[in-house]
C-alpha cells in the first residue's frame, strides 16, 4: 500500500516465443530501467540454422537471455526475464523457468509455429501463462478467434493482441497476465495435482 514500510513483492516473469517474434522489444519497452541484454550478431555461418523468413531485416539475436524490470504498482514489482527463441539455446529455459509466477508466449501470426514449443513449454509444467499476438506495424490481418484455433490454444488460455513497441500495450499484457496468476493461485489453495496438458499443433491460419 502506498506510503507502507513493507517492501513490495517481487515476482519473476518469463518473456517467451519463438526466433524474432518481439521478445527484446517488449522488455525494453515496458521496462523502467536500462533492460540488460544478450545480443550477439547473426553471422553467415547461423543461416543454415536460422529461419529469417518474414524477419530478413533481424541483425541479432539473443544468446542468453534479456533482464527488465517494471512496478505495477507499490506492492508489486515484476522482474522480466526473456527467454532466448532458437532452438539450440532452448536448453536454457527450464533453468529460466525456476521461481517463475507465470509468462507470456509471444506471437508472430507470419511465423506461426515458432511459438508452439513456447506453448507446450508452460503447458507441461502447469505455469500460468497467456498469449500475446505481436500486430506488427500495428496491424494484424487475422481475428483472435482465428489465431486462438490456429494455435489450439486451451479453452482457459487467455489471448490478446498487443504492440511490442507500445510500453502501455506491454503493460497491459502484464497486467492481464498477472490478473489470471493470481487467480489461478487463489483456486489451487484448494486443489492439488494441475497438470498441463500437450495439444498437438499444427500451422492452420489461411
Amino acid at each position: 500500500m502506498p506510503g507502507s514500510d513493507t517492501a513490495p513483492d517481487l515476482v519473476k516473469i518469463l518473456i517467451s516465443g519463438g526466433f524474432g517474434v518481439g521478445k527484446t522489444t517488449t522488455v525494453a519497452s515496458v521496462s523502467e530501467i536500462n533492460p540488460l541484454r544478450t545480443e550477439e550478431v547473426l553471422t553467415a555461418p547461423s543461416s543454415g540454422t536460422d529461419d529469417l523468413t518474414g524477419i530478413e531485416h533481424k541483425t541479432s539475436t539473443t544468446v542468453a537471455l534479456d533482464f527488465g524490470r517494471i512496478t505495477l504498482s507499490p506492492d508489486l514489482v515484476l522482474y522480466l526475464f526473456g527467454t532466448p527463441g532458437q532452438q539450440r539455446f532452448w536448453f536454457m529455459w527450464n533453468d529460466l523457468a525456476m521461481g517463475a509466477l507465470g509468462g507470456v508466449v509471444l506471437v508472430d501470426t507470419r511465423r506461426l509455429e515458432t511459438s508452439f514449443a513456447a506453448i507446450d513449454f508452460f503447458e507441461n509444467r502447469a505455469i500460468p501463462f497467456i498469449v500475446a499476438v505481436n500486430c506488427f506495424h500495428g496491424q494484424q490481418p487475422y481475428s483472435a478467434a482465428q489465431i486462438r484455433a490456429a494455435l489450439s490454444l486451451q479453452p482457459t488460455t487467455q489471448l490478446c493482441l498487443f504492440d511490442a513497441r507500445d510500453r502501455a500495450s506491454c503493460r497491459d499484457v502484464l497486467m492481464a497476465l498477472m490478473d489470471q496468476a493470481i487467480a489461478r493461485l487463489t483456486i489451487a489453495t484448494d486443489a492439488t495435482g494441475i497438470a498441463g496438458r500437450t495439444v498437438a499443433r499444427k500451422p492452420g491460419l489461411p
